[in-house]
Parts: structure tokens; C-alpha cells; sequence
């Protein structure tokens, strides 16, 4: 599968990098934003065109699909061209800023008839897959909580620090606790859709949005429920997430001095039905730099069967969930969420 790249940034030269590494993939194709970032990836990928405008790279015929790595305001407008332009479209998360902008891409997708992929790469984690896979498999009974957590250092600022800009990034929400969200849909998928939630936070006397400290509380049918929480106050990376179910329970953590490291540590425990003890479960290897190898061969697999491998639609739903998320800190109250 020929890929081109739109975005060249930290995380955008990381995307590259899988690509152009992976069995499945060849990389022909680079836009990048200025001169230097042009230069940059013209050394790291020669032989690859590299151009700084997305559209000439969008004509490039023997581009079959794109990796968009671009800022969140600017997600659906590059994407819907992606699309409209006859790419299948890998698109990072969160899949837009806004519900009205995610209809789009949805539109988009459907009328020319290509695929769009939405980049939530925990869903190809070794560590966070076999939670799925134990939880789906009834080995905790049904879920009945959850709690994720990350305790980190604070957020890299971006070419030209448009994460730390409200009207570029949409919300702090959408970076990061959209991942977490999106772990529960996956793990509680059973249960069906939330039905509500509560949120709260505060920040180091920065622009509404962009929330240092951030929780929320997010309730299901039957009184199931899960816990969202993190702190950009911290330091490393630390991640835990503990589940619940009537009948056993599961206990993950993931630390690294940063959250883009090959060398992490990890674990997983589960307690078992029937057991009253607890074991450890084996992991090969986890992390985001490992998951983004590992997103980029299935999108590129499920291109070529012409379907996607996180559905667009779920996409939706997580970004929904976030800016209710912020809408009930905003509000100071619980949200009814309508999908």
C-alpha cells in the first residue's frame, strides 16, 4: 500500500518512520508545514517527494492512501479532501474538533466510496488488546467498574505551540483522555452505550479548555460505571487501569520516563472467576511507538479489504463524549449523552 504523509511534526516523523519500515507499506509521498521541516524530511526519506502544500501530494496518482498527522482544527478539512481526492484516509485522533465536523468526514467517506480509519493505536496494543480479550471472554464476570488513570508530564507545546492554543487544539480533553474513553467503550462494549456524564478539573490559569487536572465520572446501564482521570502536573509517564467485573477483576500499569520510549515497563494482572488468587498475565511488548507499527499494517490490510479497522463512527462517538465532558466542567453538572 503507496502512503503518502501529511504532517511532519514529532509525531508525524514517528508515522514515517513506521511506514516506511513496514512489510505491508511503502512511503512516497511528505507534506510538510515550512522549509526546515521540508529539508528534514527530505534528508530522512530520500528518494521520497516531499512537497508543502498537502494538495500536490493529494494529486500524486500513485498515492493510494494518507496518513494525516495534522493539528486537531485542522483534521476535517484535510481529511474530507484526503478523501474526495479517491485516498483512503488513516486520520490521528481525535477524529475532529467538533460532532458537525465528524458528520463531514463521514460524508466525505461515503461519497467516495474510500476508507477512513480513525488513529486510536491502543486498539492494536498488545497489553490493552488482552484486557479486551479477558473481559470479552467473561474471565471478571460483567463489568461493573473501571478506573484509568495517568499521572504525566505536561503536554508538548506543537509547531508553534497550536496545542496550547484553544482555537487550534479544540480541548485538552481531545488528546488524551479521548484515549481512555475510547478503552471503555472497548471494554465495556457489552453494556452498550453510556448513557451519562459528570466532569470537573482545573488548570494553571490557562484559557478555558485546556485543563492541567481533569476527571470524569462516566455511567452506564445497570449501574456500571468508570472513572477517567489525569494530571499534566506530574512527571514521567504512568498509566493504570483497573477493571472490575462480577466475578474477578484486572489490574494494568504502563510507566516510562517519557510516553515515547522503547524501553517501558508493564504489567498485567487478572483475578479470575473461580480464583482466589491473582496471576500475571504475559505481555510481548506495549507502547505507543510499538502500536503505531502495528496501526499502520492493519489500516494499511483493511484499506485493501476496503474497510476500516476503528470505525469512523466510534471516532464520532469518543469525540462527543469529550466535548460533553467538557461541557458538563464547563457547566457544573451531569450531561445526558446522545449519540
Amino acid at each position: 500500500m503507496r502512503f503518502g504523509l501529511i504532517g511532519y511534526g514529532a509525531w508525524g516523523k514517528h508515522h514515517a518512520a513506521a511506514i516506511a519500515q513496514g512489510e505491508e507499506t511503502q512511503l512516497v509521498a511528505i507534506s510538510c508545514k515550512s522549509e526546515e521541516s521540508r529539508r528534514q524530511a527530505k534528508a530522512d526519506h530520500p528518494g521520497v517527494e516531499v512537497y508543502l502544500d498537502y494538495r500536490e501530494l493529494l494529486r500524486q496518482k500513485d498515492v493510494e492512501a494518507v496518513d494525516i498527522v495534522l493539528p486537531t482544527f485542522l483534521h476535517a478539512r484535510a481529511g474530507i479532501e484526503a478523501l474526495d481526492s479517491g485516498k483512503h484516509v488513516l486520520l490521528e485522533k481525535p477524529m475532529a474538533a467538533t460532532a458537525e465536523e465528524c458528520d463531514d468526514l463521514l460524508e466525505a467517506a461515503r461519497r467516495s466510496g474510500k476508507v477512513l480509519t480513525i488513529g486510536h493505536e491502543f486498539r492494536v496494543s498488545k497489553q490493552w488488546g488482552k484486557i479486551k480479550e479477558l473481559v470479552t471472554a467473561g474471565e471478571i464476570g460483567s463489568p461493573q467498574y473501571a478506573m484509568v488513570s495517568l499521572f504525566r508530564h505536561p503536554y508538548r507545546k506543537g509547531a508553534e505551540e497550536w496545542r496550547y492554543d484553544r482555537s487550534r487544539v479544540g480541548s485538552w480533553i481531545l488528546e488524551e483522555p479521548i484515549h481512555f474513553f475510547d478503552f471503555i467503550l472497548w471494554f465495556f462494549e457489552a453494556l452498550g452505550d453510556p448513557l451519562f456524564i459528570q466532569a470537573y478539573g482545573n488548570s494553571k490559569k490557562r484559557s478555558e479548555g485546556l485543563y492541567d487536572n481533569f476527571s470524569s465520572v462516566l455511567k452506564f446501564s445497570g449501574g456500571s460505571y468508570a472513572v477517567i482521570t489525569q494530571t499534566l502536573c506530574g512527571f514521567e509517564h504512568h498509566l493504570f487501569v483497573e477493571i472490575v467485573g462480577t466475578e474477578g477483576s484486572i489490574r494494568s500499569t504502563w510507566s516510562g520516563a517519557m510516553d515515547r520510549t522503547r524501553e517501558p515497563q508493564f504489567s498485567l494482572k487478572i483475578q479470575r472467576k473461580g480464583k482466589g488468587t491473582c496471576e500475571e498475565v504475559p505481555i510481548e511488548i506495549s507502547g505507543e511507538l510499538f502500536e503505531l507499527q502495528e496501526e499502520i499494517k492493519a489500516a494499511a490490510e483493511f484499506f485493501a479489504d476496503r474497510k476500516a479497522f476503528y470505525p469512523p463512527e466510534e471516532g464520532r462517538k469518543v469525540v462527543i463524549i469529550c466535548l460533553e465532558a467538557e461541557r458538563s466542567l464547563r457547566e457544573n453538572r451531569g450531561i445526558a449523552l446522545r449519540f
